[in-house]
């Protein structure tokens, strides 16, 4: 996968989704007040590009997963320092663990969104859960 170049419309863009409403999301000076060079990204917008890395394995025929019967199940970012308007980001995806708990299958995915310069980022943790399909 490419590089992902951060742009400040896509951070403003995912904060007015989330509606998250932090001046450091919006205006370069109230970010830069912060002690940030350019707008910082929400906390949760990593997901944005693991989610991206993923899909291929996630929608891979041979794991079998039935997407109609998966729910999120949690989440977890683990900072280096806050992503900017202007990095250029890869991610390194891997699938941690698959899981059977009661009815239901758990795949753990683990990411490290890393400059292009392989400055850590971000290391991210997902949990999606297959419902009623364990055997």
């Amino acid at each position: 996968m490419p590089p992902y170049q951060v742009g400040r419309e896509q951070i403003r863009e995912f904060a007015t989704a989330i509606g998250d409403n932090n001046p450091a999301y919006y205006n370069v000076d109230a970010a830069r007040v912060l002690g940030y060079m350019d707008l910082i990204a929400p906390p949760t917008y990593p997901f944005t590009l693991t989610m991206r890395a993923m899909a291929t394995a996630i929608f891979d025929p041979d794991l079998g997963l039935d997407y109609g019967r998966v729910v999120h199940g949690e989440q977890h970012f683990l900072y280096e320092r806050p992503i900017s308007a202007g990095d250029e980001l890869v991610v390194r995806a891997q699938i941690a663990s698959i899981e059977t708990r009661g009815s239901n299958e758990l795949l753990t995915t683990k990411c490290r969104v890393q400059t292009i310069q392989d400055e850590l980022v971000v290391t991210t943790s997902e949990v999606i859960v297959s419902r009623g399909t364990a055997a």
